[in-house]
């Protein structure tokens, strides 16, 4: 028979780097008053927001870190991020030239990959 003891390590929490080296989906939105917004909906309360995406990314970042651990240290619980293994997160997309220009410019005159902005679109029309 086991004791209290040996159970407890039985159910013992994953370790806060365990944590922190998750990945969870952020989603991007343009702020009415300039600037975005980023939220981990996985994470309830985590948001953050920027001047510019790059900006923006850097804040979730650290907001998640904190979010993480400032729950790990009050012994809450951390959900671990929401999977649909239905889905690969990969798509293959033909456009107009003109449009692929456009979308490039924009993507350069916000500091982001042209998938990263494009990524960014298609969460604030979500």
């Amino acid at each position: 028979m086991k004791t209290l003891n040996q159970k407890k390590k039985q159910i013992e929490k994953p370790s806060l780097e365990y944590y922190l080296n998750l990945k969870y989906s952020i989603t991007l939105y343009p702020d009415s008053e300039g600037g975005y917004v980023a939220q981990i909906k996985d994470l309830p309360g985590c948001l953050s927001q920027g001047e510019t995406i790059e900006e923006t990314m850097a804040n979730i970042n650290e907001a998640r870190e904190l979010w993480i651990e400032t729950t790990y240290e009050a012994g809450g619980e951390i959900p671990v991020p929401i999977t649909d293994d239905k889905y690969s997160g990969k798509l293959l997309l033909r456009m107009p030239k003109s449009l692929h220009r456009r979308l490039a410019e924009a993507s350069e005159q916000e500091n982001v990959s042209l998938n990263q902005y494009i990524l960014f679109l298609l969460s604030a029309s979500a």
